[in-house]
C-alpha cells in the first residue's frame, strides 16, 4: 500500500494541519483545508481518511473533523500549554502528559504544563522545555499496554495523566482501576517525548519505524511487555 505519507496530495494536508496547531493551537476545518491546498472538499476527506488509517493524524467519531493529530489536540483535555516567554500569547490543549512535553518538543519551546492532579484534585503547574525536565516528582500513569493504545486512541490518551507523586498514582489506581496502568517518572516522560516528537512539525518529517520507537521506549528504562509495541 501506498504510503500517504510520502505523497503529495495527503502529504499537503498533513502539513498544513500541523501549521495550523502551531500557529493557532486549533484544528483546520475540511472546508479551510480545501481552501488553502486548492483542492476539493471530497479530495481532502478522503487525504484525511487515509492519513487516518495511517496514524497520521485522529479523525472524530463521524470522521467529518480533525480530532488529534500528535502532539496536538483539537478538543479541551486535562492539560494547557503555554509558552514561557510572556510575549507569545498562543495556546495549546494536550492530549496527556506525554503529549504535553511533546508539544514542547515539537516546537522547540520552553512551555508551562498545567494540570491537575487525578488524586488529590490539587494544581500542578511544571515548565519545560527541549533542554528543561519538568519538576522533579511527579509520576504519570499509563493506563494500557502499548500494544493497545490505538484501539481508543482518544481514551488512551485521556487517561496517561500526571500525579502529584507516585503515591498519588498507587492510592488512584488502587481505587478506580487495581492492578492496571504503569507508573513512570514524569522526567522519564519527558525523556522520551523530545526525540519522539522532536521533529513532528519539521517540512522534512518523516514517519519513525516500529523498531526506532522501541529503542527510544527502551533508551529511557521503559522496557518489558507493557512496552511492545504492535
Amino acid at each position: 500500500m501506498t504510503d500517504p505519507m510520502a505523497v503529495g496530495g495527503p502529504r499537503r494536508i498533513r502539513d498544513l494541519v500541523y501549521e495550523t496547531f502551531v500557529a493557532e493551537g486549533r484544528a483546520p476545518s475540511i472546508g479551510e483545508l480545501s481552501r488553502r491546498a486548492g483542492v476539493p472538499r471530497e479530495a481532502v476527506a478522503e487525504d484525511l481518511a487515509r492519513l487516518a488509517d495511517a496514524h497520521a493524524l485522529v479523525l472524530s467519531e463521524d470522521g467529518d473533523r480533525i480530532r488529534m493529530a500528535h502532539p496536538f489536540t483539537a478538543a479541551p483535555m486535562a492539560f494547557v500549554v503555554t509558552p514561557q516567554n510572556g510575549l507569545d500569547d498562543r495556546r495549546w490543549w494536550g492530549g496527556c502528559a506525554w503529549d504535553s512535553f511533546g508539544i514542547s518538543a515539537a516546537m522547540g519551546l520552553d512551555v508551562r504544563i498545567d494540570t491537575a492532579c487525578p488524586h488529590c484534585g490539587a494544581a500542578i503547574s511544571t515548565l519545560a522545555g527541549p533542554q528543561q525536565p519538568p519538576s522533579s516528582g511527579l509520576a504519570v500513569r499509563f493506563p494500557r499496554p502499548a500494544a493497545e493504545w490505538w484501539d481508543d486512541v482518544v481514551g488512551t490518551c485521556t487517561m496517561i495523566r500526571m500525579f502529584c507523586s507516585r503515591d498519588h498514582v498507587e492510592a488512584w489506581t488502587a481505587r478506580h482501576s487495581p492492578g492496571a496502568g504503569y507508573v513512570a517518572d514524569a522526567g522519564d516522560v519527558w525523556r522520551l517525548a523530545v526525540p519522539w516528537y522532536g521533529h513532528r512539525v519539521d517540512p522534512g518529517f518523516t514517519p519513525h519505524t516500529r523498531e526506532h520507537n522501541q529503542q527510544l521506549l527502551e533508551g529511557v528504562g521503559l522496557t518489558g511487555s507493557f512496552w511492545q509495541l504492535p
